[in-house]
């Protein structure tokens, strides 16, 4: 052989050395798993009984682990610290997160909650309006839906959010309060809302629905949707498959959520039979709505800076 092949061969023999490193690398770097983050309530719970999002992955070899949390702040506190990888929040907890820098990226849109979430008070309460909140004592999750039903419920009866003593609890705590009067109201979405009813007499002063037009998210962390399309791809196909079946077995999804959440399957069932089952594109118009949410937190001062919702839209590379 002479010197000049030689030369040569060595050179393919570095280059199939070298290829063969790297495609070891990128079967080493890519993800084993999916993490999702997810609360006692919804769509993503379905998905999970269902195994509908880990039939989507298996093509690629890709497990799905869950990781449960009370509220939407935890899940995103989560996902920006890559603890988990996607999740399903209502509209305030991302609006707080991109404006303290979080890693993370709009994927899809929700039904809205609508009878699912309210202002809840005692039905021996001399409470018989919002504009009755007025310098009451109520608990509420900071930075949650809730959050935001709160604020937009009470500027429409004239009042502000400095008009109220917010008690900021997470569900759990806030039940309780609730419960030993320690509280004057609760703001608080499904299950905890059906189940707060189910342990006596409440009276509901206003719900999502009766009070603005707004969406819940699934959300991802952003280097991950980036690295990962695919599997944030299909997620959201088996999303889309939980939320048709959903719609014509709302018996079996109550089942199905008592099963996966502990919670009593009466209570799920009325949270079932009031839940709108859908995945949704984000719409100019869905994305109008959270900036109008985003530009009301910035004016009461609850976020630190101005931000733009459609900068963290994510988009999903075509095929």
């Amino acid at each position: 052989m002479t010197t000049t092949r030689r030369r040569a061969a060595t050179r393919l023999g570095f280059l199939a050395l070298g290829l063969s490193l790297g495609a070891g690398a990128l079967a080493q770097n890519a993800p084993q798993e999916l993490r999702i983050g997810y609360q006692k309530v919804g769509l993503v719970v379905v998905a999970r009984q269902q195994g509908l999002i880990e039939k989507q992955l298996a093509p690629q070899g890709v497990a799905v682990r869950w990781v449960e949390f009370q509220a939407g702040p935890p899940l995103l506190e989560a996902l920006n610290a890559s603890g988990i990888d996607f999740g399903y929040t209502g509209d305030a907890p991302p609006i707080f997160s991109q404006a303290a820098g979080g890693n993370l990226v709009y994927v899809g849109a929700a039904a809205p909650t609508r009878d699912g979430e309210a202002i809840l008070v005692k039905a021996n309460s001399p409470i018989r309006s919002v504009a009755d909140l007025k310098g009451k004592t109520v608990a509420v999750g900071r930075g949650t839906s809730s959050h935001n039903l709160l604020i937009a419920a009470l500027e429409k009866a004239a009042l502000s959010f400095s008009d109220v003593k917010p008690a900021h609890l997470l569900p759990s705590d806030a039940g309780s309060a609730f419960a030993n009067d320690s509280v004057d109201a609760w703001v608080i979405w499904d299950p905890y809302l059906a189940l707060a009813q189910s342990r006596g007499e409440t009276r509901v002063l206003a719900t999502t629905g009766q009070t603005h037009d707004v969406a819940s998210f699934f959300l991802a962390n952003r280097t991950f949707a980036e690295k990962n399309p695919s599997l944030i791809a299909g997620a959201l196909s088996g999303l889309t498959e939980a939320a048709g079946w959903a719609r014509a077995h709302r018996d079996e999804v109550a089942q199905s959520l008592a099963a996966v959440t502990g919670v009593p399957y009466p209570v799920q069932k009325v949270a079932a039979d009031r839940t709108e089952f859908a995945v949704r594109p984000l719409s100019d118009e869905i994305l109008t709505a959270q900036q109008t949410t985003a530009d009301r937190f910035f004016r009461l001062g609850l976020i630190p800076r101005p931000i733009k919702v459609r900068d963290i839209v994510w988009s999903q590379p075509r095929t």
